[in-house]
């Protein structure tokens, strides 16, 4: 079977931390968020990219994900674990200098007893209700917090990607009466809270998605073409089903390309009969059912029949094939597979 080509451009993922770094002032440090292997884009390519570009503070959301990246990264880059501290990370906190962001009133204790001396962070809840020190819990320890000395105080928004919700005008609130006299650093916003202007950049802003081309940055320029080959070319007479279950009948005598990739390579089974790809710009509609390794393609209006259809690139972004899968940018890239071979663009 012919692999199908994923091909990521690692200067418009710096171009992308660029535009987000220009929205907030310059006394603003942008990071960036790098956890699930950069987004399923590879953390040994993209982490090394940014850091040359200027980037100093990354994200991951595991220790083991902080012990990857600070063997690619110089030794004065902060690298900050966002699930905080779990007792049998202990050794990696400290033989690669990780930053736990403690989440909760247990794991301050737990890390205030264990390594008091080693630096951490602080996620608060600010009314996400996920991860965070609860507010009376973060009242009740804050002399002992701030005696520690913490590198980076956070929240994180719930509603950041809808400019007018009233969820982050409370949250921002609420961030700020909890941390008001504080000398620490301080986080509240991702790539959809940057955008909600400078009331929400505070010290450090930490964009993820939209490094990569997704919403709610809108500006972001596109990160990821993937070409699939043609394996097949078929005809079905009018009235014939095609794939598992028949899930598509041809209304139509009808020619179809069956191509190589499926829901083992990250395209879920909700682009099935809901979805486009390209031919040399023409699109053509995904029928019946998405399986493991194959697509099958409507390609009876096509004159010329290509070698390679495109499922990501110049006519179709992540946020448009998101929105086909009724899901969001984010499952479309951390699904990509590891079947298909990688090519990385400067």
């Amino acid at each position: 079977m012919a692999q199908s080509v994923l091909t990521i451009n690692l200067k418009s993922i710096a171009d992308n931390w660029r535009s987000l770094d220009k929205l907030s002032g310059p006394d603003v440090e942008t990071g960036a968020v790098l956890k699930a292997n950069s987004y399923g884009l590879g953390i040994s390519m993209v982490a090394p990219y940014l850091a040359n570009q200027g980037v100093s503070t990354f994200f991951v959301a595991l220790a083991k994900e902080g012990r990857e990246i600070r063997q690619l990264l110089p030794d004065n880059v902060r690298i900050f674990i966002l699930s905080g501290y779990m007792r049998d990370d202990i050794h990696l906190i400290k033989q690669f200098d990780l930053i736990p962001i403690l989440v909760s009133q247990e794991q301050f204790i737990r890390y205030s007893e264990d390594i008091p001396d080693h630096k951490f962070g602080l996620q608060l809840d600010t009314g996400m209700n996920r991860l965070g020190m609860e507010p009376e819990h973060f009242l009740a320890q804050k002399d002992n917090i701030c005696n520690l000395n913490p590198e980076l105080i956070i929240s994180h928004l719930s509603w950041a990607e809808e400019r007018d919700h009233a969820m982050n005008k409370i949250q921002l609130n609420n961030f700020r009466d909890l941390t008001q006299g504080l000398d620490t650093p301080l986080s509240l916003s991702a790539t959809g809270g940057i955008s909600l202007g400078k009331d929400f950049h505070f010290d450090l802003c930490r964009p993820g998605i939209g490094l990569f081309g997704g919403l709610p940055f809108e500006e972001a320029l596109p990160v990821v073409s993937l070409e699939i080959p043609l394996i097949q070319i078929q005809n079905v007479v009018k009235g014939e089903g095609v794939g598992y279950n028949t899930a598509w009948i041809a209304k139509r005598d009808t020619t179809l390309a069956t191509i190589a990739a499926g829901y083992a390579d990250g395209l879920i089974r909700s682009l099935s009969n809901n979805s486009i790809v390209y031919a040399n710009g023409i699109p053509c509609p995904v029928v019946g059912r998405v399986s493991m390794d194959l697509i099958t393609v409507d390609i009876t209006d096509l004159e010329m029949v290509p070698d390679y259809f495109e499922m990501l690139g110049a006519n179709q972004t992540i946020n448009e094939l998101a929105e086909q899968a009724s899901t969001i940018s984010h499952e479309i890239l951390t699904s990509l597979g590891q079947r298909y071979y990688r090519s990385y663009v400067l």
